[in-house]
């Protein structure tokens, strides 16, 4: 299965992050995404699963939560927009992976048996950090990640 994973749109959903999740089985969003319009367009391409960010505010982000719970053959996901918000054990509570957004910059590690992975932003830049975006794929109750570049 392949997850579709992007963050910090802030109401900006690039032709290239489209491009970048076209395909996909799920999209999870990790926040601060700008406005319900990216949600819906997200949802033309596979079904989505969203948590509110810092940034999000108005009737229709009151309506998200703020943190979910992912399962996808055999693995679960702890989404979150601020992992330093994180008030768990994710290896001790059993997830294989915490997906968050909110500092922008695209990366991934593994801790303790946990994929942490942050897509990076999709939406405007911000300093000079990459629009990025990613896929976790996820096998057998693994999870690997990949970051994807969508601009410089």
């Amino acid at each position: 299965m392949i997850l579709g994973v992007i963050s910090d749109t802030h109401g900006l959903l690039r032709p290239e992050a489209l491009a970048a999740l076209r395909g996909v089985d799920r999209i999870i969003h990790a926040g601060d995404i700008g406005g319900p319009d990216i949600l819906d367009a997200l949802a033309a391409l596979a079904p989505v699963v969203a948590v509110r960010g810092n940034n999000d505010h108005g009737p229709w982000a009151d309506a998200l939560p703020e943190t979910a719970v992912v399962r996808a053959e055999g693995a679960v996901l702890y989404v979150i927009h601020d992992a330093g918000a994180l008030d768990l054990d994710p290896a001790a509570a059993g997830f294989a992976a915490v997906v968050a957004g909110h500092s922008h910059r695209p990366g991934q590690q593994v801790r303790d048996g946990v994929l942490w992975f942050n897509p990076g932003s999709a939406g405007p830049r911000r300093f000079k950090l990459p629009i990025a975006a990613g896929r976790l794929i996820v096998t057998g109750g693994g999870v690997r990640g990949e970051i994807l570049t969508l601009a410089a």
